[in-house]
């Protein structure tokens, strides 16, 4: 059977494990080395070829999500074994061929966000810690909690831009809020916050008055390329990886346009080490519709062409790897609810995204980092070695 006979060939160097595959005829074979399988994985129906090539992760990905193919064993270490594997199917350029096409104009960015981070503050509350933070934590100790690590993030952020008392702050793509209110509570700092995200405009908003903190925050429901005003500090978490590989250097000349003289910001998101495609079909389709994770040098040529300067970078790949561990768990934890909420489809999908996600980034395969940027050759008022950052780190909020 022609179909059988493709898989075969898809699967013989896909893995650097044993993996156990059970076709939809019940014949097994094992691939990658000898041993006991470390996953069993089981299609129920053959796939066609072509389908394969033209969008292998999207095709495997709605496949698992109906039941089509079923996985024994971490999806995340399946996921990396082939990440791993030099030849495997997912590193090779046969299935890279066809890749979405992505609009990111103010009316269709809004639209983006707000089909992911407008699920429900239910559904994250179900599985993010107590601060709703959506984005990579900071585990400053191995036994730190996921909230403290996220609070660790927070502060990390802001002892980085070393923040003098009733400045300004711009915080784009501002979330759930936790970094506005650490800002302000903590570092005497004017917040402000911007989200195309209904939900997170709510929330934030209902918080500022429920903490009578109207005279330190102010959110806005908006667009950042509709921003005019100038600040002291900006930060960006977790946000240029929606704006789009055309509109990267957009966003970076906006920042510096946004930047007082001698303005700071540090900018946090995740960037590929390497060459490659910044984009994927599964992910573009079901998760975070335009998203374009641009590489480290893609990066450093807009923030140079921008009139910004680097002064300092750091990689934080395995803090992503361990949050998206916890996630994932807290995730399965809930599988009831979630079901509940949307059906067993939408939660096979968020499972699946969060483990290949992990698999990502335990892989190398994806990376994410800390910018650290100052307006032109400014930067003179930051201390000259990095240990300010340690020094601040270690008055991080302790959770109780």
């Amino acid at each position: 059977m022609l179909e059988k006979t493709f898989y075969k060939t898809l699967l013989k160097h896909a893995f650097n494990i044993p993996v156990e595959v059970t076709f939809w005829d019940g014949e097994t074979e094992l691939f990658g080395p000898e041993g006991k399988p470390q996953n069993k994985i089981s299609i129920k129906e053959p796939l066609p070829p072509h389908l394969v090539l033209e969008h292998a992760t999207l095709t495997l990905a709605e496949a698992y999500m109906k039941k089509d193919i079923e996985v024994e064993g971490s999806i995340q270490n399946l996921i990396t074994a082939i990440f791993m594997t030099p030849h495997s199917f997912i590193n090779s350029n046969k299935f890279k061929k066809i890749l979405p096409k992505q609009n990111h104009s103010e009316k269709q960015s809004k639209s983006d966000i707000q089909s992911h981070y407008d699920l429900g503050n239910s559904f994250y509350s179900l599985w993010l810690d107590k601060t709703m933070t959506y984005s990579c934590a900071y585990f400053k100790n191995k036994d730190d909690s996921l909230e403290q690590a996220q609070i660790n993030k927070v502060y990390h952020i802001l002892n980085k831009l070393d923040l003098e008392r009733n400045k300004t702050l711009l915080d784009i793509g501002c979330g759930w809020g936790t970094l506005l209110f650490a800002a302000a509570k903590n570092y005497g700092i004017h917040a402000t916050g911007i989200t195309l995200s209904k939900e997170q405009f709510d929330y934030v908003s209902n918080k500022i008055k429920k903490e009578h903190f109207e005279d330190m925050i102010d959110v806005k429901l908006m667009d950042y390329r509709e921003l005019d005003q100038s600040f002291d500090y900006i930060t960006s978490v977790g946000m240029f990886e929606h704006v789009g590989k055309e509109n990267l250097g957009l966003y970076f000349n906006k920042i510096s346009d946004l930047l007082k003289p001698e303005g700071r910001a540090l900018i946090h998101g995740i960037t590929g080490q390497h060459m490659g495609i910044g984009s994927d079909p599964f992910i573009d389709k079901y998760i975070f519709p335009g998203g374009y994770i641009p590489h480290l040098s893609e990066i450093m040529e807009h923030i140079m062409n921008s009139g910004l300067q680097l002064k300092d970078l750091e990689t934080l790949r395995r803090h992503y790897q361990k949050t998206l561990e916890i996630w994932t768990q807290n995730v399965l934890n809930h599988k009831q609810e979630i079901t509940s909420m949307f059906d067993e489809e939408f939660f096979r999908m968020w499972n699946l995204y969060l483990q290949a996600c992990a698999a990502s980034f335990e892989s190398g395969n994806i990376d994410v980092a800390q910018y650290l940027l100052t307006k032109g050759p400014s930067g003179v008022s930051l201390p000259l070695t990095r240990d300010y950052i340690t020094e601040q780190d270690k008055d991080m909020l302790k959770v109780k």
